[in-house]
């Protein structure tokens, strides 16, 4: 069995029934904004509201007439087909028309630059592209230097000359599925994650990873029928495409939110009848300051059939957890670790029968083995800590085009994670610290190593160095310690003014002024910042803030 089994199952035996809802609360459909205006989730505006659904048959419609249209093109199986848009009622027909017409999947992140986008769309050998109107300024800037890719797909109004219009050409392509056959063993979907020299690096992953990860979402969380699944985070994000996929393997009703304010979260659960919602941090703690403060008024929401808030993308606090069931006391709650290297959350996972052990990462979930091991890569005392190591069958194939990287991630089956981990004499894992340097703020990734590169640039600067400090929102927020030039001053103004020219998500939240420790080779001593800002253990910090 592979993924697009599942939509077709549930468009013969759901057809008419509700699939996906696109909900904006204030946002116009096709209004463009220019990447340094997207968050998290696409920005609002003060504009009509509006709402869109789709059943599961037309779900499957759109989805093998979108396959027909790359098999109409000559697209051979295992050709690349890159996908950059917000989360629309297109997203998930657009990718699993690929899948159906044994292609391969790749979902771009919303925040990329113009140039990380290209850099992306060359390394995954991507020959047709799929965006929406939020990336015209970025394509505009280098559509003309992308030669791999051969075509542009534009999903909305007032197309690109330089683009087909994608939904026009699918209205003329058969709604039949497309004559492809798969197996598990196919390569499906290439996810990005950081890389040590601060760019992504492609993950590739093949039918049965994804067939896997519906499983293990629907066995951690026991979706049915009846439940409604709020999804607020990216789908390019393995984490909530993973999550979605339990309600496809249930055949239930899933909700796509563009928006994070905490009353648009609350009347989307109210008006959609939602029963599990996923949050980052930030939004569970906006969401529980609007209520203390009494910015909203939980008696204007009918809010009983939420059963299961459940949280991933970055260590949770404890605290966080004992005030929202304060608030919420029949909630289920439950935690999800995973990578995008282990198809997303599920990995790990708390279990809603053990919020007694909230503050761990929890147990190795259905499917999954976990070790935690020391350099030698041998397995350490209960207690000790190592590097927590993962096995199943979500692990991925390879770094697509890396096999130096996939070697050193990869050995006899199991993943090694590069984060630091201890496990109790319950057999419960709890992160410490990770070996790598990415700050994981607001459940994004940000790479020190472009924060560190823009910055030395600044000609006041002799030196300089990003690493991430725990906030009590955030989880982390990224730190930049600089070094001045020797009879020179600078300001934290100064820096301040300089980065505006940054992503606003990219820019430092914390300016120390400070010696830059190098080693004799030359590299930056992280490990050595760390101990000195954050007494070396970050995760940590983070949990106990």
């Amino acid at each position: 069995m592979v993924i697009a089994d599942l939509l077709e199952r549930n468009a013969r035996l759901y057809g008419s029934d509700t699939a996906l809802v696109e909900l904006s609360p204030t946002e116009e459909r096709d209004r463009a904004v220019t990447w340094r205006e997207a968050s998290l989730i696409e920005s609002a505006q003060p504009d009509a509201p509006y709402r869109r659904e789709l059943s599961w048959r037309d779900f499957d419609r759109r989805a093998n007439r979108f396959a027909n249209l790359l098999l109409s093109r000559g697209l051979e199986r295992g050709t690349k087909v890159g996908i950059l848009m917000m989360n629309c009622l297109e997203w998930l027909p657009i990718y699993f028309g690929i899948l159906k017409a044994g292609c391969v999947a790749v979902p771009m992140n919303f925040r990329y630059s113009s140039d990380e986008i290209r850099y992306c769309l060359d390394l995954a050998d991507v020959e047709v592209l799929v965006f929406g109107p939020e990336f015209i300024g970025r394509m505009d800037a280098i559509y003309q230097s992308i030669p791999k890719v051969r075509m542009l797909f534009f999903v909305g109004r007032d197309k690109p000359a330089y683009t087909e219009d994608c939904l026009r050409l699918m209205g003329f392509c058969s709604s039949n599925p497309p004559p492809v056959l798969m197996e598990e063993t196919d390569e499906a979907a290439i996810y990005f994650s950081s890389g040590t020299t601060g760019f992504p690096k492609a993950i590739l992953h093949d039918h049965r990873a994804l067939i896997s990860s519906c499983r293990t979402e629907q066995r951690h969380h026991g979706q049915t029928r009846e439940d409604v699944f709020l999804c607020i985070p990216p789908l390019y994000h393995t984490g909530a495409k993973m999550h979605w996929f339990g309600s496809l393997l249930s055949g239930s009703k899933a909700v796509l939110l563009r928006g994070v304010k905490p009353e648009w979260i609350l009347r989307a659960v109210t008006e959609e009848k939602c029963t599990i919602v996923w949050l980052l941090v930030p939004w569970a703690q906006d969401l529980l300051d609007a209520i203390d403060s009494g910015k909203v008024d939980l008696s204007n929401y009918l809010l009983d059939q939420w059963r299961l808030m459940h949280i991933g993308a970055q260590p949770v606090p404890p605290s966080l957890i004992h005030r929202w069931m304060k608030v919420f006391p029949h909630h289920q709650y439950d935690t999800n670790y995973g990578l995008s290297e282990s198809i997303g959350p599920g990995c790990v996972h708390l279990g809603v029968e053990n919020i007694h052990k909230v503050g761990a990462i929890g147990k190795a979930g259905y499917l999954w083995e976990t070790r935690v091991v020391d350099e030698r890569g041998q397995d350490v005392t209960p207690g000790q800590i190592g590097e927590l190591a993962v096995k199943g069958p979500g692990v991925m194939r390879c770094y697509y085009k890396n096999p130096e990287a996939t070697a050193e991630i990869l050995k006899d089956g199991w993943l090694f994670t590069g984060d630091m981990a201890r496990e109790d004499e319950d057999g419960f894992l709890y992160l410490v610290d990770r070996k790598k340097d990415v700050v994981i703020s607001g459940g994004e990734n940000l790479y020190p190593v472009q924060i560190e590169d823009f910055l030395r640039r600044f000609d006041k600067l002799k030196d300089v160095a990003v690493i991430g400090l725990p906030d009590p929102r955030l989880g982390e927020i990224a730190a930049a310690i600089v070094e001045v030039k020797e009879g020179v001053t600078c300001t934290q103004e100064e820096i301040q003014a300089f980065c505006r020219e940054l992503p606003r998500y990219k820019r430092p939240r914390k300016i120390i002024f400070d010696k830059v420790p190098r080693n004799p080779t030359g590299k930056i001593e992280k490990p050595a910042l760390r101990e000195k800002y954050c007494h070396g253990r970050l995760v940590e910090a983070q949990i106990n803030s």
